[in-house]
């Protein structure tokens, strides 16, 4: 299947505290992601905000979680297709992804981040072979074959 698809969402920035930008503190990083265009209006929004270390909010999702969020919901959608398209039955599947940023004075960007999924599949016989999906199912990643930094992968499958 080949095509282009679109996307789109709603950033709103919520953190103005009365003076705006006017100084580095004096503004809020909250902000909320929530559906735009064709995206269904029930989908509940997304309380964003930055990373602590710059004046954000721990309680809220800053845009490096959600980039590793992506990415493993990535990889987990591509390799629960490959596993189905091969036979293999996946009953259970968790990742705790992890990721680092280098901050360059202003600036930064990610120089890698790491996937670790477990799963559970049904056949005992399989559990090689079905480790060894995690590869294909990575280079079906949409979200990996978009970022510039390399996503390593270190799964454990289990029956």
């Amino acid at each position: 299947m080949n095509g282009m698809h679109e996307y789109a969402v709603r950033v709103e920035w919520t953190g103005n505290r009365g003076t705006g930008t006017s100084h580095y503190k004096a503004y809020g990083r909250d902000h909320l992601i929530s559906p735009a265009g064709r995206a269904s209006a029930e989908k509940a929004p997304i309380m964003g905000s930055s990373d602590p270390t710059f004046h954000g909010d721990n309680d809220r999702w800053n845009p490096e979680e959600l980039l590793l969020a992506a990415l493993s919901q990535c990889h987990l959608m591509s390799y629960l297709h490959v596993a189905a398209r091969n036979g293999v039955i996946v009953t259970a599947y968790t990742d705790a992804p992890i990721g680092t940023m280098e901050q360059v004075g202003d600036g930064g960007h990610f120089t890698t981040a790491t996937l670790r999924p477990r799963v559970t599949i049904t056949d005992p016989e399989q559990v090689e072979f079905a480790q060894s999906l995690h590869a294909e199912a990575a280079r079906e990643c949409f979200i990996a074959a978009s970022v510039n930094f390399p996503v390593g992968h270190e799964p454990v499958t289990t029956a």
